[in-house]
Parts: C-alpha cells; structure tokens; sequence
C-alpha cells in the first residue's frame, strides 16, 4: 500500500488491509445469533473480505533482531532487565497454554544472532541483566552454549542472565550456575502446574513428582536456599484431592532439602493462579471454576500447609482470590455483547482494574448484569457454562492454524487423562499448523560457539 495515499479516508484503508487476509476488522464482520443465545454464524460484510483472518508466521527470527534499541525506562521497572528472545513457539502440548498453541512452530533464534542482540543491547541501555525469554527458554538445543558464552563473554562485567520460570525435566545444575556466573543466585523457580500427577495428565504437563523431588534435591544441595513453585486452581475435572496434592508436594519438597542440605533455612513459595480457560486451546471449550468454589478450595490448601507443625513455616503461600479471575474468563471468551460491559465498566468509574486496590468485582456484575439482561444471558453463560462441540465460538473466524477437530480431540484425551509427547521429538500429531501455514519446526543445534568479546572482559593491564 506504500505510495497510494489516503483515498477514501479511514475506511478504506481498514478495507485494504482486511482484503490482504492477515489483518481482523472487525467491522466489517457481522456476527448473528441463535435464540439461546449462542453465535449462529459470522460473516464477512464486504466483497473481497475474507471469512477467515489467517496468522502469519515470521520463519527467520535472526532477520527480525527485535528490538534493536530497547526503550529504557526513566522510572524504575519491575524489572530491570533486557529481554531477548531466544527463541518462539513451544510444541510441549499444555492444554491450558494459549501462547503455546498460537505461536506454533517452534523457531530457535540461532546462538550467534542472540549473542549479537545482547552485546547490541547492552551498548543501548545498560542494563546489568538479561532475560533469556520464551515459552520454555530451557528446551532451546543450544541453551547450554548459550548460556556458557554469554556468561565467558560478560564475566568480570556485572552482567547477569536470567531464564523464566524453568520446566522440571529440562533444569540441571549445570545451567543454573552459568546463569549465576556473573549475577546474584536468587531462588529458583518452578510450574509444576498441578498439585497431583492425574492433574498433570489431564494438562499435558508431563512431569512426575519424582522428576520434580530430584531437581529441588539437586537445588538444595548445590547451595540455593530458595525454590518458588507455580500451581493453578480450578483446572477442568480438578477436585478438592488434587489441590491439597500441592501441600503434600510442597512438604515434601522442604524435607528434601533439608535433607540433602543438612539446613534448617530451606524455604518453598507456594503461587496460586486461577486458571481461566482461553481461545485456540483445547481448554476452550471448558467451564470454569465459580469464584466462590475457587476460594473454598484454596481455604482449604492454605489450612493444610499452616496447620503442618513441621514444615508449614517453611512454606510461604501465594494466591489470587476467585473473583478477579471471573472477570478474566468473561473477557477471555466473551463475545462482542461483552464490550457493552467493559464500556459500562468504564462510564462507571472503572479504572486501573488491574491494581487490587482498584478492582471492583461489585461493579463489574452490576455493570454486566445491567447489559446482559438485554439479550437474556448472565456471566455464568459466558465462564462457568461448559460449551459443546459443534458450538460456534467467538473466535472461530480467526485462523490460528490450529485444526479444530484436533482442539476437540486433545480435549476429549485431557479428560481421559491421556498425554500427548511434544511433535519436535516424535512424529507429527496434525494440529494443522505446519501444513496450512507452509511452516516448519526450526531448532538446531548449528555447532556454533559464542565467542567472548575483548572489549567486554574487563580493562587492559
């Protein structure tokens, strides 16, 4: 479109852009509905519009060395830090994971580009840490290279490096201590994700509590006080049993490291979420936990970790009451009658909902109740209510490259708690990806090392 100008104003450029098939208007989509109120069908409103908006997938990700020149803030951040990505998409399979789903495949940024987006950022903002971000940073095939040439290069520099939370079956010792190297060891962190190992196959999360007791008993033991473990609540088919699994887990955790450190200090961070199900996941489909049964399940895990004499004041507890996690879910699969609310929300004084002090839980059933008794629905129609296969979701006109059926599938194993391996290791599952979108999966390894820079080790003698 570059050189045409504005001829017919805002319009038709939206209209321009809608007809490359990569870009949603919605505007000129129409969307009808049954009497029950589900979506009866949406379509497109203007000729050469698309019925479907495809994803496009940037294949090459050393030529898109995003960002080049971080912006540094004037304030100080949460966290002070350059981010690289090292690589996206992730084939790991987790249910719940709507950044897994939608990013696929998997695209590893080779070990040379990264190491050239770190010195070209560091040069930028000086930052003195650099997160080594992805889906699952630890499952990168050079990430071993990676960190040990990043760590020789900057050493004597002050420049730490950072990975998110690790998967339990991908750490080793060996990766935390060339990611400490140069920075402060602060604790660890973990997401087992569920409490019990039934939960996890339900999830797709394939990690056992044996694999998890060996990694902390490998932690403790190599020095590190500290271990911070994710968990969710309100997971499809969970029940009460499944959650109080996490107090048993993390009492086991404490006493591992008691053990294989002969210290009393061990510590575990127990962190709740609500899980809230998302669009183009196979959990799409799910009812959610009500926030009154969220609360009551997660008194009861706060009851079974406090109430332990021996280990309960070694682990800290950490959770987001049920309600906010509501209106997370009306906005995650809400349809177009849900902006009626949010406007609502807004006209109504709602602002920075975000902050806790903020929220307002009242105002937001009062606003949503008011709009949607419009067209004879409620909140519980669009979170708690389970949908059926043949429904049409809000979403469906937007192309993922996710094959439907193969959503309902691996939602029909979750709940016969039935794993599926991750497709960079084993043949093809046909999600659909690769072969509607004209993707591959790209990991290494590529043999290269990452050589240290002179100029960064420190000054001449």
């Amino acid at each position: 479109m570059e050189g045409r100008g504005r001829p017919g104003g805002r319009r038709e450029i939206l209209l321009r852009l809608a007809r490359t098939g990569g870009v949603y208007v919605p505007a000129f989509y129409d969307v009808s509905y049954r009497a029950d109120g589900q979506i009866d069908q949406v379509v497109a409103t203007e000729p050469g519009v698309p019925d479907r908006v495809e994803k496009h997938t940037v294949m090459d990700l050393d030529a898109w060395p995003y960002p080049k020149q971080p912006l540094v803030p004037l304030a100080e951040s949460v966290h002070e830090r350059m981010s690289v990505e090292i690589f996206r998409g992730c084939t790991r399979g987790c249910r719940f994971c709507q950044a897994g789903m939608i990013t696929r495949p998997v695209r590893e940024r080779s070990i040379s580009g990264i190491g050239a987006m770190v010195e070209q950022g560091l040069a930028a903002t000086g930052f003195e840490e650099v997160g080594l971000l992805s889906l699952s940073s630890a499952d990168h095939t050079e990430i071993a290279d990676i960190t040990k040439g990043l760590a020789d290069r900057y050493e004597g520099t002050q420049t730490g490096l950072s990975l998110p939370s690790t998967r339990v079956d991908a750490f080793n010792i060996d990766l935390a201590n060339e990611l400490t190297r140069n920075g402060r060891r602060s604790g660890l962190t973990f997401a087992p994700e569920g409490g019990s190992e039934r939960i996890r196959k339900v999830i797709n999360k394939m990690v056992t509590e044996e694999d998890l007791i060996k990694t902390v008993a490998a932690a403790y033991g190599a020095g590190w006080r500290q271990v911070k473990l994710y968990f969710m609540c309100g997971l499809p088919t969970e029940t009460d049993e499944d959650v109080l699994q996490i107090a048993e887990l993390a009492k086991r955790v404490i006493e591992t490291g008691r053990e294989v450190s002969g210290r009393r200090d061990i510590r575990c961070t127990v962190s709740i979420g609500g899980f809230v199900p998302k669009p183009h996941t196979p959990f799409q489909w799910a009812a959610q936990l009500s926030a009154a049964d969220t609360d009551a399940r997660l008194a009861k895990l706060r009851e079974a970790i406090r109430s332990d004499k021996r280990y309960g004041s070694s682990i800290g507890f950490r959770y987001h009451d049920g309600e906010p996690g509501i209106v997370e879910g009306l906005l995650s699969r809400g349809d177009r009658r849900v902006g009626a609310v949010v406007e609502a929300v807004w006209r109504d004084g709602g602002r920075f909902d975000g902050w806790s002090e903020h929220f307002s839980y009242e105002r937001w059933m009062r606003c949503a109740a008011t709009e949607f008794a419009k067209n004879g629905l409620d909140v519980d129609w669009f979170t708690t209510r389970e949908r059926d296969e043949d429904e049409v979701l809000p979403w469906d006109h937007v192309d993922s490259g996710l094959d439907k059926t193969w959503l309902w599938d691996d939602w029909q194993d979750a709940l016969s708690e039935r794993e599926v391996d991750d497709c960079r290791w084993t043949p093809c599952f046909e999600c659909g990806v690769c072969p509607s979108m004209g993707t591959t999966i790209e990991t290494g390894p590529t043999g290269k090392k990452l050589l240290p820079l002179t100029v960064v080790n420190g000054p001449a003698l």
